[in-house]
C-alpha cells in the first residue's frame, strides 16, 4: 500500500504500525513527533496505530541546542 511521508510516497506492508514503520526507518521514537492525517498522535499509540492506504504522516525530530536569550 501507498503512504506518504513527509511529502514523499512510500510503499509499506499491509497492517504496518507507526512504531513499526519507525523502526523500519530505523528513528527513534522518543526523538520524534507523528502527524497522521493533520491529528498528532500520542506515542502510547504508535503500536497500535495500524497505517491504511493513502495516509499521510509528518514525521518531526526534536533537535537539541539553541541560543541564549536575554531579556531586559
Amino acid at each position: 500500500m501507498q503512504i506518504i511521508i513527509n511529502g514523499e510516497k512510500r510503499t509499506i506492508n499491509d497492517d504496518t504500525t507507526i512504531a513499526g514503520l519507525l523502526k523500519e526507518l530505523k528513528i527513534d521514537s522518543q526523538r520524534v513527533a507523528v502527524e497522521l492525517n493533520m491529528s498528532i498522535i500520542d506515542k502510547a499509540d504508535y503500536s497500535r496505530t495500524i497505517l491504511k492506504d493513502s495516509d499521510k504522516l509528518e514525521i518531526v525530530s526534536f533537535i537539541g541546542g539553541g541560543a541564549s536569550w536575554t531579556i531586559n
